[in-house]
């Protein structure tokens, strides 16, 4: 089988008002946690759009969407599947890493993140079976790998301070070399983005 260069998987949640972003929510309202959401979502589309060389692939929350801002002609646009987030990204990399030798997975509340950060994982799978770029609050805003490793994303307490810590649990138990990229910060609460736009403010 001949094998296309990288592949980086974007998770978005369809944005309705009510369901993405709830601790902002929880502070601002629905409404202006779904704009918050759309900006991010922006942000993130509009860096990784400078990856001209590497398939992207858009995998949808609920339904796919070919009238929003994801290009058809720059992105493939998925269905997520699965019974949690978990089954959900193993079921993306199990597609895609039947075409690519390395596939990377970003979701869309970390604005932080970089070209040079997604490169730089992609590099790293290179030597590495796994790669993860932790963030501060014990998840991770990304991952990649070259084989679809299924027992990565078993019993994980998601949504909580756990995840990362867990989750290198079971990269260990498989003997899996592992790589980290930079601990970067995800937007999940009203602080959390006044901080972010306080840093676009300052540059």
């Amino acid at each position: 089988m001949t094998h296309k260069p990288d592949c980086l998987i974007i998770f978005v949640k369809n944005p309705v008002a009510g369901k993405v972003k709830s601790r902002i929510a929880a502070t601002t309202g629905t409404d202006k946690a779904l704009e918050i959401y759309l900006q991010l979502q922006e942000v993130i589309r509009s860096t990784v759009c400078q990856l001209t060389d590497i398939q992207k692939v858009v995998y949808y929350s609920d339904e796919i969407c070919h009238t929003d801002e994801w290009e058809n002609d720059v992105f493939v646009k998925r269905k997520q599947k699965g019974a949690n987030l978990g089954m959900k990204m193993y079921n993306a990399f199990a597609e895609y890493l039947r075409h690519h030798r390395k596939v990377v997975l970003i979701g869309s509340d970390c604005p932080y993140i970089t070209v040079n950060i997604i490169r730089n994982a992609f590099s790293a799978l290179s030597d590495s079976g796994v790669v993860i770029g932790p963030a501060v609050d014990g998840g991770y805003y990304l991952i990649g790998m070259k084989v679809p490793h299924n027992k990565i994303f078993e019993n994980i307490n998601w949504s909580t301070e756990h995840v990362f810590a867990q989750t290198k649990e079971r990269i260990d138990k498989l003997k899996v070399s592992l790589s980290l990229v930079e601990k970067l910060s995800d937007i999940d609460t009203e602080q959390d983005w006044l901080n972010w736009t306080a840093t676009i403010t300052n540059n």
